[in-house]
């Protein structure tokens, strides 16, 4: 649809819209790719912090997926760091219009300080969020089992939290049905042709 750098560059309010954020590197791009069957929706690339403004796609007239720049990318230039930072605070603040934010996490960390004060954030702003957590192949089982609970009690513990986390991986297809029904419910019904 659009990129927008500023706050006055962000589209009109219209459909339901549903952010991912995440750190840089997380898996944003992938997932929003995987999510849509398609590779070459959302760019990808394997540079941290290559998303530098807030990219809107349409979904067949139902919903906006909106791709956030990552954050935590500390090599950008600092000025660089503090528009998208204020972009980022400002859009989430306010599009009334924002149903929910996919807060990605890789699975391999799990949760981190700055994905702390994003939550942090979006509990503030009662902007409600999901956390999935991406890379999940990457992992031993029980290697899943200890994020997945850490993860749980943790996000228990929010008040804008969405109760349910998601596991996934865009490069295997895991958790993607999963996801994709929990965002079509946000999402404007389907009309008739």
């Amino acid at each position: 649809m659009r990129g927008a750098v500023d706050l006055e560059t962000l589209p009109p309010f219209g459909l339901p819209e549903l952010a991912f954020a995440g750190r840089s590197n997380v898996g944003k791009s992938s997932l929003i790719n995987a999510l849509c069957g398609r590779s070459t929706v959302a760019r990808t690339s394997n540079t941290p912090g290559r998303t530098q403004e807030l990219n809107f796609f349409d979904v067949n007239g139902r919903l906006i997926l909106v791709d956030m720049p990552g954050y935590g990318f500390a090599s950008a230039p600092k000025d660089k760091v503090d528009a998208w930072t204020r972009l980022i605070k400002g859009f989430l603040r306010g599009r009334p219009t924002l149903r929910r934010c996919i807060l990605l996490v890789d699975s391999r960390h799990g949760l981190k300080d700055n994905d702390r004060e994003m939550m942090d954030m979006l509990d503030k702003a009662a902007v409600v969020y999901q956390v999935v957590l991406t890379k999940i192949d990457k992992l031993n089982a029980a290697e899943v089992k200890a994020v997945q609970e850490r993860t749980q009690a943790e996000i228990s513990k929010r008040v804008a939290a969405y109760p349910t986390l998601i596991l996934t991986s865009s490069e295997k297809g895991i958790g993607i049905p999963e996801l994709r029904a929990e965002i079509l419910q946000l999402a404007n019904p389907e009309t008739a042709p």
